[in-house]
């Protein structure tokens, strides 16, 4: 048994933080959970073994975790039981992290755990959305239908995911180069043309003397400069790393001019597209509403719609809850409310859902559009003023010569 410190929001709307003794994280969360409060962060206290054992296990690529349900999903249409598909799946299973896993997973089941907690004993090596899918495939009789639907919503994600990263992967190169481009102009080559202009006694260009006096003190202090730009890094890294630090980098990335509004669609279409996939599959509302807050990526966003579940738990509607937070657009709040009083909340956040993925691709593009050729023009301004600094006064010495 390990000692967790759990910060969880209960039913009556405070968020406090309190010891859990339990197994294992995943353990933890359950016991928080069946006491009715919604886990917003869990972290073990002190060392143990059992917490090194964990971290030696690794992590689970999504791509064998994919690979794993769909095989899954097969065997499931086929009429075997899960325990034997379990054993099917094992006896080809390749990654060694995995296997492990499901091998503790089918060790719960045969013990006569159910298959979604025998999953969420795993506690953060699977997404809790996973399990939570399955305890509510378990319930209506559906797994194989459950299943189907997650593998889509998460095939759906990934693909979101890896578009907005390949959309910025040449704008960060462009930057990458032009630092490193100005770095060596201003650590290797002006620095040489100060002793070049010492040996005229003439007066510089306040351009060039600023510029020299700039390049001088990084070439004298680079290594002091990349240790602390390094331990800067660090420090900082650590610290977003914390609740706090978290919500406040996301809770920034909301205010960008630019690119805050395509982070905003973007929790947007990961929380309708979750809460949806959870409906559909049997998940009553505020659970669902608990664990599609959880599966949102930024946690500011997350914090804000985890505070909804009170609430709505209170009875009131979720779109008039969701319209506090300030968080959602005017379409998705009309969205919500044409689905709760329709009947048809499932089939709203799934056209939410494709429509800001649409709007996501447009806006990312007008960003690109924008951001590489601005890219372009501030670093090429740069080079040229380093350059022009160094070239004037010679342009000077020239003509004084030549009179």
């Amino acid at each position: 048994m390990s000692e967790f410190r759990v910060r969880a929001g209960w039913p009556d709307g405070t968020i406090a933080e309190q010891s859990v003794m339990a197994v294992d994280i995943g353990a933890a969360r359950m016991e928080v959970e069946r006491r009715g409060g919604h886990v917003f962060e869990i972290r073990r206290r002190g060392f143990s073994l059992a917490g090194a054992a964990r971290r030696r296990r690794g992590h689970v690529k999504m791509a064998d975790f994919l690979i794993f349900n769909q095989e899954l999903i097969a065997l499931l249409k086929a009429g075997l039981p899960v325990v034997r598909s379990f054993e099917i799946l094992l006896e080809r299973q390749k990654s060694p992290v995995l296997r492990r896993v499901l091998t503790d997973v089918r060790e719960r089941v045969n013990s006569g755990s159910s298959i979604s907690d025998a999953f969420a004993e795993e506690g953060d090596l699977f997404p809790r959305l996973y399990w939570t899918s399955l305890k509510a495939g378990e319930k209506s009789g559906e797994i194989e239908a459950v299943l189907r639907r997650y593998l889509k919503y998460q095939k759906t994600v990934i693909a979101m995911t890896r578009k907005v990263v390949s959309t910025m992967v040449y704008p960060l190169i462009l930057i990458a180069l032009s630092i490193a481009l100005i770095t060596i102009l201003m650590t290797y080559v002006i620095p040489r043309f100060t002793e070049f202009f010492a040996d005229f006694d003439a007066e510089l260009p306040l351009l060039t003397v600023v510029v020299l006096g700039i390049a001088s003190f990084l070439r004298k202090n680079f290594l002091l400069i990349v240790a602390g730009l390094g331990v800067a890094g660090f420090l900082g890294y650590r610290w977003v790393q914390t609740s706090t630090g978290r919500v406040w980098l996301d809770s920034v990335l909301l205010k960008l001019p630019i690119v805050g509004g395509i982070f905003q669609r973007f929790a947007i279409t990961q929380f309708t597209r979750s809460l949806g996939t959870l409906l559909g599959g049997g998940t009553p509302l505020v659970p669902a509403l608990e664990n599609a807050s959880d599966a949102i990526g930024n946690r500011s966003v997350s914090r804000k719609v985890a505070s909804v579940v009170p609430k709505v738990r209170e009875g009131r509607e979720l779109w008039k809850a969701l319209e506090a937070t300030g968080i959602f657009t005017d379409l998705t709040i009309e969205m919500i409310k044409v689905g709760e009083s329709s009947g048809a909340l499932e089939e709203m956040l799934a056209a939410v859902s494709e429509f800001y993925d649409e709007e996501i691709d447009i806006r990312l593009a007008r960003v690109i559009s924008f951001v590489e050729p601005a890219i372009l023009v501030l670093m090429g301004g740069v080079i040229v003023t380093i350059l022009l600094s160094v070239y004037l006064p010679m342009f000077r010495l020239m003509s004084a010569i030549k009179s």
